[in-house]
């Protein structure tokens, strides 16, 4: 069994291993792999693993061994998988591995927002506290989570986790989903959009990218939110029209954003984002701490191991 993996480095740059797939078979592992590379690299693999590298009706037509394709990616429109359907060739993917790690981002982002540490570290190492005629001083409003009102945008796993932080911290949770689960905290309180957006004083985004949320988060979405609320983004860069919200920021609608995706990864240098007012990003890291990508390494041994053993899980093309 051949297993090859096409973008390698981002799961794992050198602090995990991946010696376990010497268990399944010969691997060929690949830190990136461009678009022209794809088949030479691929054209013998009887697994083929890839994260955000593609998998194409056009490449698939071109790996005569393929058996079964391995995501290191909860999310699986990299690959074609309804080709691969008509293949008779299994797409698994990465379930439910990074919720902690995700809550913790959206709770950094609200801090950051509400104390400014970042702001106020780079001002004492300037000097300033060092020349302040007072014992201290602030140089953007602080301000406390307790007693506030987070909204949260779609409530699965991450969603509810986050509210279980927020609460933590004394904050009030309301909700929009356009599912609500039979099992959730009883402290949130689920209301419509337009309720949420007016009560809120931080709206937080954890929902799939659908037809129905790309771009949701425009000029009109806006409006109906509180003057100076705080917008998190930990799901997907295009719920966001970008231009819209740097626009909020720049003119103080929105008191700040905390952003982990944007719409295209790496950014352009030109994105109206990237210098907007009290706008922090992170290059897509909520997922990316060692404990998570641990987790992730061992859902992914499972699924390889599982489709070996003739019983794929976490497949999620053949649903």
């Amino acid at each position: 069994m051949k297993i090859v993996i096409l973008d390698g480095y981002t799961t794992n740059p050198g602090d995990l291993s991946w010696d376990f797939l010497n268990k399944y078979g010969e691997a060929e592992i690949y830190d990136r792999t461009p678009a022209d590379k794809i088949v030479e690299r691929a054209k013998d693999a009887d697994i083929l693993v890839t994260n955000k590298t593609p998998v194409t009706k056009e490449v698939i037509d071109r790996l005569p061994k393929l058996k079964f394709v391995a995501l290191l990616s909860t999310g699986y429109n990299i690959a074609d998988c309804d080709y691969l359907k008509e293949k008779g060739i299994p797409v698994s993917n990465i379930p439910s591995y990074s919720t902690e790690a995700v809550a913790q981002l959206v709770m950094a982002f609200l801090l950051e927002l509400s104390v400014n540490v970042g702001l106020h570290t780079r001002s004492v190492k300037s000097g300033e506290w060092s020349d302040s005629l007072d014992f201290c001083y602030w140089k953007a409003p602080i301000s406390e989570l307790y007693g506030k009102t987070l909204g949260i945008f779609g409530f699965g796993r991450i969603g509810n986790a986050v509210a279980v932080r927020a609460k933590a911290f004394g904050m009030n949770v309301v909700a929009y989903t356009p599912r609500i689960h039979k099992h959730y905290p009883d402290f949130v309180k689920f209301i419509s959009l337009d309720d949420m957006l007016s009560s809120a004083d931080a709206v937080s985004f954890h929902c799939p990218l659908t037809p129905e949320t790309t771009g949701i988060v425009n000029n009109d979405f806006i409006s109906k939110m509180k003057d100076g609320a705080f917008l998190i983004n930990t799901s997907r860069g295009p719920v966001l029209n970008e231009k819209d919200v740097a626009e909020a920021l720049n003119s103080g609608k929105l008191g700040g954003a905390g952003l982990d995706v944007l719409s295209t990864e790496p950014p352009k240098k030109d994105n109206p984002l990237l210098t907007a007012e009290n706008c922090f990003i992170t290059p897509h890291i909520a997922w990316a701490a060692f404990e998570t990508r641990q987790r992730l390494l061992g859902i992914f041994e499972s699924n390889i191991k599982a489709f070996i053993m003739g019983n794929p899980q976490n497949v999620v093309n053949f649903l």
